[in-house]
């Protein structure tokens, strides 16, 4: 009997994760989505159904972890099993110094960026022992590789967390069979950036940094969102079965330029 496997998706109602979840859905997975966007979680249901994807939406505040753990115990009465979780969501918050940024800018940032990977992972553990599985974890070129960006202290924070988070994790779930990995995009044509508050004293920050022509190597352009997505499935499957406690750059090779 072939077994439908099953994804649960953070910030899968737009951007990086819709495309994941289009992905997984396409190549047989029944997929979850977990957003605060419940406008938007709703078009991408309905979406994915047109195309006879089985798909449920959950509006959920990954910074709440009783929201998440609650999200994860109703994918599972549904489904029965967790075999994917891609711990997608994020913000970047206020972009400005240290000294001037807000303890509410800095706890809100890492609070949906590291606290909600870790409450989604770990809401998915017991569900995932059962058969074992693969965590996807999305951080960035940001805080690993490039440091350059000026008012970035908060996200590039949770962002090298959450590598060190997934590193200490593979280790400690490869006895249940369960991978976990973490995905570094560099620049992705999403709404992302649209999001991002700049704070008055960025220029007094900034230091400056001579970008190399054609900074963006493979392709001169940046990357697309199903470019990502066919790396999430990837990792999703059984084709990266003894792949674990790896970080893998999705950047054309730019941040090796300017990190």
């Amino acid at each position: 009997m072939l077994v439908e496997k099953t994804a649960i998706i953070s910030g899968g109602a737009s951007g990086i994760g819709k495309a994941a979840a289009l992905k997984l859905a396409d190549a047989g997975f029944r997929v979850c989505l977990l957003d605060v966007n419940e406008a938007k979680l709703r078009e991408v249901k309905s979406e994915m159904e047109e195309k006879k994807f089985k798909v449920i939406t959950i509006p959920c505040n990954m910074s709440d972890y009783n929201q998440v753990g609650a999200a994860a115990k109703t994918m599972m009465e549904q489904w029965g099993r967790i075999d994917a979780v891609f711990a997608n969501a994020g913000i970047v918050g206020e972009t400005s110094s240290i000294e001037s940024m807000s303890v509410d800018n800095w706890s809100q940032v890492l609070s949906i960026n590291l606290n909600g990977t870790f409450f989604l992972v770990k809401a998915a553990i017991p569900y995932m022992k059962q058969q074992g599985g693969s965590i996807i974890i999305t951080s960035s070129v940001s805080g690993n590789r490039v440091f350059s960006q000026a008012g970035f202290s908060a996200y590039s924070t949770s962002k090298a967390a959450q590598a060190a988070f997934a590193k200490m994790a593979a280790l400690e779930l490869a006895k249940y069979h369960i991978r976990v990995n973490v995905i570094c995009p560099g620049g992705i044509e999403t709404n992302f950036s649209e999001s991002i508050k700049r704070s008055p004293d960025l220029d007094e920050i900034k230091v400056p940094v001579e970008f190399p022509e054609g900074s963006k190597p493979l392709d001169k352009r940046s990357g697309k969102p199903e470019e990502v997505a066919d790396l999430v499935k990837f990792l999703a499957s059984d084709e990266s079965s003894h792949i674990t406690g790896t970080e893998i750059f999705i950047d054309g090779a730019e941040s090796l330029l300017i990190g």
